[in-house]
C-alpha cells in the first residue's frame, strides 16, 4: 500500500543524507517529539484500554499483547515491565510475538505474513473471555496482527488496536481502537521511529493506568513490586520507609515480617500485626490509601513471616 502515511517521506528529510551529525541529530530528535504529540488526541482511548485491563484483570482474566517487528518490541516491553513494576505474575500478561523467542535474535520478515502462526498463538495462550488482547500494527494491516485480533476475537476476547494509520484494517476490526496519527517517518517505513516511540509510550501509560486502578502504585511507587534482587530488596526498602514515614532499619524489619510484600510492610512499619495488614488490605481491595487510614494497634507479637501479594 502506498498511501500509508508511514510510507511517505517526511518533509524535513530532504537533504538529511548531507547534513552535519549534530543537524541531524537534532531533526531526528524534533521528529520525534512531534510524533508524541499525537497521543494527545489518543488519551481517551488509552484511557479506555487501561480501564479494560483493569476490569480484566480484577476478574481473573489476563491482559495480553500481540504484535509483529518493531511493533511487537514496543508490546514485549511494556509486557515484561509489567512483572518487575507492578509484580503480575507473567502468565496475567502473555505475549504474542511473531516468530517466538527466534524472530527475537533474528528478525524475520516472513512471520508477520503468517496468520496460521497468529492462529496457534492465540490458541496456544488460551485467551478467552474476560481476557484483553493489545495487539499493536503501526500499518495496520499486519497479517499476525490481523488475524491474531480475529482469533482472540473469537474466542470471546476483548481486543484493543493501537495503529498509525487512520482507517487501517486492524482499527476496524478492534473493540477499543487507539489512533496514533504519527505520519512520514524520517526514514520513509522505518516504523522503529516515530510511530514505535509513540506506541511505547501509550503503552507505558496503558500500563501505568492499570497499576494506579489495580492499587499497586501509591504516591508514584510500584508498591506491588516484587523484590528479587539486591536493587529491589533497597527500593522496597525506600518505599517502605517514604510511605511508613520510617527508617530504613525499621522498614526493613517489617519487610521481613512481610516476607517481602511491601503493600503489608507499610502497614506493618505503621503499627499494624501482619494479620491486621492482610485484614485492612483484603478490605481495601489492596489499595493503601484506604488501609493507611485505619488506626493500627499492634497488640501480639509477629509469629513469622508472611505474604500479601496481590495477582
Amino acid at each position: 500500500m502506498t498511501d500509508r502515511s508511514t510510507e511517505a517521506r517526511h518533509p524535513d528529510a530532504l537533504g538529511l543524507h548531507r547534513l552535519a551529525a549534530p543537524d541531524a541529530a537534532g531533526l531526528l530528535l524534533t521528529a520525534q517529539q512531534g510524533a508524541l504529540e499525537a497521543l494527545r488526541s489518543a488519551l481517551p482511548a488509552i484511557e479506555q484500554v487501561a480501564q479494560a485491563g483493569v476490569a480484566a484483570l480484577q476478574g481473573g482474566g489476563r491482559m495480553g499483547y500481540a504484535g509483529a517487528g518493531s511493533s511487537g518490541l514496543m508490546a514485549l516491553a511494556d509486557c515484561l515491565e509489567m512483572a518487575g513494576t507492578f509484580g503480575l505474575p507473567p502468565d496475567r500478561t502473555p505475549m504474542l510475538f511473531a516468530g517466538g523467542a527466534d524472530a527475537l535474535l533474528h528478525m524475520r520478515g516472513a512471520v508477520e505474513d503468517d496468520p496460521a502462526l497468529a492462529r496457534a498463538d492465540v490458541t496456544r495462550a488460551g485467551l478467552g473471555p474476560g481476557d484483553l488482547l493489545l495487539v499493536l500494527s503501526a500499518s495496520g494491516t499486519t497479517p499476525y496482527a490481523l488475524e491474531a485480533m480475529r482469533a482472540a476475537q473469537a474466542q470471546g476476547t476483548r481486543v484493543a488496536g493501537f495503529a498509525n494509520v487512520a482507517g487501517s484494517p486492524l482499527l476496524a476490526l478492534a473493540d477499543i481502537t487507539v489512533l496514533i496519527d504519527t505520519g512520514a517517518e524520517m526514514i520513509a517505513g522505518s516504523t522503529r521511529m516515530g510511530a514505535g516511540t509513540a506506541q511505547k509510550v501509550a503503552l507505558n501509560m496503558v500500563s501505568v493506568l492499570v497499576g494506579i486502578g489495580l492499587g499497586h502504585v501509591h504516591d508514584g511507587h510500584m508498591v506491588n513490586l516484587v523484590a528479587d534482587n539486591a536493587k529491589l530488596r533497597g527500593r522496597a526498602a525506600r518505599i517502605v520507609a517514604d510511605i511508613a514515614g520510617t527508617g530504613l532499619d525499621a522498614a526493613d524489619a517489617a519487610l521481613e515480617q512481610a516476607g517481602g510484600a511491601v503493600k503489608p510492610a507499610i502497614l506493618i512499619a505503621r503499627g499494624a500485626t501482619p494479620e491486621g495488614a492482610l485484614a485492612a488490605l483484603q478490605a481495601s481491595d489492596g489499595h493503601l490509601g484506604p488501609a493507611l487510614a485505619q488506626d493500627f494497634h499492634q497488640t501480639r507479637p509477629v509469629r513469622g513471616p508472611i505474604t500479601g501479594r496481590r495477582p
